[in-house]
């Protein structure tokens, strides 16, 4: 074997098919609003609206029906939360150094700015308005900010990604979505779960959720605080992808989580035996209790359920009644696309990906991403069939860009046969990975994959872990054919083409004030010494080349896989083409065989950690 066959990749992150919201193409945060979190005051007649590429709130008066005015700020807004006395407005500024940009409301001027973690996400306030919570997604940690002190006091570690949170009405729970599964992903369960927080302690309890379970966006908790509601993905990864009917691929869940007790108490599934309801969202329940709302965002609808009705049928199947054909039992739910037939409206809005959403008595307000608008739907016992009403935000909307339309196409499950999935659905967080693996059937069947990050795709061919495809232009049409079950016009892939194009890597969260650490920078020395530059090498990290890196099992020993960049490669796990190593350490001390992912064996423990933290602030 040459030095060059043998110094193979050291680690793939491994393919799905190439078919969010954490950075966004300077060319969008130019042009369009994407509203994408509301709250209101209250006394209900005005909301807040965060417009996610537009650096501002729209202030927007509920009886008036329009855009009072909008508050400019210094960055892009990715969630909100009002004073209790209505009197200050909290905005998550989404950077890589995030803050918390602080409004006074009596003169919409900027008054303070708190810096928390990266990216940070879903504030929410406890019930004195004395601290504030943050979602600090890439730190996987929510920060405990003292709004007298005007500083982040705390951190609190969760599973991956906490993208969504909700606190209970008496200020002790706090519940946080996180959005991935975390750790290997090669065995028979791979999941994310949800934190539970005790915020007096600040211990955190892990609530396993279903097997495939991905794409957490949304959390609320019941105005009774009995409650939890978490919007999700219910992924079938373990089947191949041969179909989409009845739920085949991909379902969409709502779990529900008792807070006392902090256990589940079941998960449902909001789509029809043959309608999918893609990509729930933002889930909020009325104020009286009797109604959960949430946002379909890839089908754009509201989706509202009894929850009285609810309650009595999860108590009855909990105590092995029978309540509907297929769910004889507990373990049955999950898997009933029948058990919200009587209990649930599936409302249609005018525009297009519904996130956030807020309720006034019995009018739900919802952000339309992709349309700048909101949407209002009177979600009231007798006037469920009165239209959806879409008010634009913008006093000149402008007109979409390819890119834009890209964007919106790779959020839309209405291309899917059914409905059932868009392609953020296996690639959320602006085409990122879900990081299951998925058994496609463009390389045989029984052989699933990590699915694949669709940054730089189209920079660096082949394209699916195994180089399957020669370019990514052909993946994303073979995504739409063979995954969405669909044909489309060519001008529709052309936009996804363009919008995966314009995606930027995002700074790592283990730079030192943008910059790599001094650890990072021995690595780099490191990484060179163990000659791991010879295929990862080049502005991408990848020589675009396949190699067998001995990973391999069974029918597929001796595989040659794709070469994969290593730009974002912190954000990436788990490794290798199954996900089997859930960290970078496990890639060199579990999984280096014969150092066929470059010579690490005779590196020191320094070195090694050295190494690693070179590679995670790519």
């Amino acid at each position: 074997m040459s030095q060059k066959s043998k110094l193979t990749p050291f680690f793939l992150i491994c393919s799905c098919v190439i078919i969010g919201f954490c950075t966004f193409s300077p060319a969008l945060a130019a042009d369009f609003l994407s509203p994408v979190a509301i709250v209101a005051n209250e006394q209900g007649d005005t909301l807040y609206i965060a417009e996610a590429t537009a650096s501002e709130v729209s202030v927007f008066d509920v009886k008036k029906g329009g855009v009072s005015k909008t508050i400019q700020l210094p960055a892009n807004p990715s969630g909100l939360v009002l004073s209790p006395d209505g009197r200050q407005l909290y905005v998550a500024a989404n950077l890589p150094q995030g803050k918390i940009m602080v409004i006074d409301l009596a003169s919409d001027q900027l008054t303070d700015s708190i810096m928390v973690g990266h990216s940070p996400l879903s504030p929410v306030l406890s019930p004195d308005g004395k601290t504030l919570y943050v979602c600090n997604k890439f730190n996987n940690n929510i920060g405990v900010v003292d709004l007298k002190a005007k500083k982040q006091v705390a951190t609190i570690p969760v599973d991956r990604e906490p993208s969504a949170m909700a606190i209970s009405p008496d200020g002790k729970t706090l519940v946080v979505a996180n959005e991935i599964p975390s750790g290997p992903t090669d065995g028979d369960y791979a999941a994310s779960v949800v934190s539970m927080i005790d915020t007096a302690s600040m211990s955190v309890t892990s609530i396993p959720l279903p097997n495939g379970s991905i794409d957490l966006k949304g959390a609320c908790i019941s105005p009774d605080g009995k409650h939890a509601y978490v919007t999700h993905i219910l992924a079938r990864y373990q089947l191949p992808t041969t179909q989409l009917e009845r739920g085949w691929m991909s379902t969409n869940a709502l779990t529900v989580i008792d807070v006392a007790t902090k256990k589940t108490i079941n998960t449902i599934l909001l789509d029809d035996v043959d309608l999918g309801a893609a990509n729930p969202w933002g889930v909020a329940c009325t104020s009286d209790g009797k109604s959960i709302c949430i946002a379909l965002s890839g089908t754009h609808e509201v989706l509202v359920i009894d929850r009285v009705g609810l309650n009595e049928k999860l108590t009855k199947v909990a105590a092995g009644g029978k309540v509907s054909d297929a769910s004889n039992s507990y373990d049955d739910v999950p898997n009933d696309l029948a058990f919200l037939v009587g209990l649930k409206k599936r409302l249609r809005l005018s525009g297009n990906g519904p996130r956030g959403m807020a309720i006034v008595g019995t009018n739900v307000y919802v952000g339309e991403y992709f349309t700048d608008s909101l949407g209002v739907v009177d979600v009231g016992a007798n006037t469920y069939y009165r239209p959806a009403e879409s008010i634009q935000l913008s006093a000149h909307p402008k007109e979409m860009t390819v890119v834009r339309k890209g964007e919106m196409f790779f959020n839309d499950a209405s291309l899917c046969f059914q409905k059932w999935l868009s392609c953020s659905t296996c690639h959320p967080s602006d085409a990122r990975s879900d990081a299951l693996n998925w058994d496609l059937l463009n390389d045989g069947i029984g052989n699933p994959k990590q699915s694949r990050k669709l940054l730089l795709s189209h920079e660096t061919p082949p394209v699916m872990v195994s180089g399957i495809r020669e370019n990514a232009e052909i993946a994303v049409r073979a995504g739409i054919r063979y995954i969405q079950f669909a044909v489309r016009p060519e001008e529709d892939a052309v936009a996804i083409d363009e919008y995966l194009k314009s995606l930027k890597p995002i700074p790592s969260p283990y730079l030192v004030n943008g910059k790599m650490s001094a650890s990072g920078e021995r690595g780099k020395k490191v990484f060179d010494k163990a000659n791991c530059n010879m295929c990862h090498s080049g502005v991408h990290y990848t020589d675009m080349q396949k190699y067998d890196v001995g990973t391999g099992k069974g029918r597929e020993e001796g595989i040659e896989l794709d070469t994969p960049s290593l730009v974002e490669a912190w954000r990436s796990s788990p490794y290798l083409h199954d996900g089997r190593a859930g960290t970078m350490e496990d890639v060199f001390k579990k999984f280096n065989k014969g150092d066929m992912h470059g010579e690490t064996s005779g590196l020191t423990e320094k070195e090694l950690a050295d190494l690693v933290m070179y590679l995670l602030s790519l």
